[in-house]
């Protein structure tokens, strides 16, 4: 799951940034609404989380150009406007949730979630493949019936090589989808993580790796 963190309090979008990598998301983060449509156009995003009161483009003009894209991510609002008329006029604009500041931090991690799963064409809740049983939301991940104990970024790889099966994810595309704009391409990361993956998930190997393709459940 890729985010979009549009928050021009540089402390706040921190803190919800680095949260939301903590519960294996790729997160990408803008503190103005210039910066939002540069990253909306150079990545493609399943949520994202807006402020109102940007600089650069309003988020209220942003939330209506993200609203007008053929393809577009769903858009949560997040700002310190918490009247009923705020939330209105935000559902209005094309918002597809609204969360006032303050606001509980769990809290918005499952409308994060609920997000997701309310977008167009998203994929199934539960993913199979191989004897394993992966869910996303509730964070669990199950093969032959027994659970797995895996980390953060060990989840969201099995998570993307799930849902791309029985199709193949380039170690590119890996970084590009479980890490995010800060990952350093060069890195062996992927490599790390799918091996450490590999040892957890127990024979027979259900990971295949092809040279200069990539990875796949087999």
């Amino acid at each position: 799951m890729r985010i979009l963190v549009v928050e021009d309090d540089h402390a706040l979008a921190e803190v919800v940034t680095e949260g939301l990598r903590d519960q294996g998301m790729a997160v990408d983060l803008a503190h103005d609404g210039l910066a939002a449509v540069a990253k909306l156009d150079l990545a493609a995003h399943d949520v994202v989380v807006l402020d109102r009161d940007l600089p650069g483009i309003h988020g209220d003009a942003l939330c209506q150009m993200i609203t007008d894209r053929s393809e577009r991510p769903m858009v949560l609002m997040l700002t310190a406007a918490s009247a009923p008329g705020d939330r209105v006029s935000g559902l209005t604009l094309g918002a597809d949730d609204y969360l006032a500041k303050p606001f509980h931090f769990p809290e918005l991690v499952l409308r994060i979630q609920a997000l997701a799963r309310r977008k167009p064409h998203a994929r199934p809740r539960t993913l199979h493949a191989a004897g394993i049983e992966l869910d996303p939301v509730r964070r669990t991940a199950v093969r032959d019936g027994r659970q797995l104990a895996l980390s953060v970024k060990e989840f969201a790889v099995l998570e993307a090589l799930l849902r791309a099966s029985p199709g193949f994810l380039s170690a590119e595309d890996l970084l590009e989808q479980v890490w995010d704009e800060n990952a350093d391409p060069f890195t062996n990361t992927v490599t790390v993580t799918v091996g450490r993956l590999r040892r957890k998930l127990g024979g027979p190997p259900v990971i295949a790796t092809t040279p200069g393709v990539g990875y796949r459940i087999a």
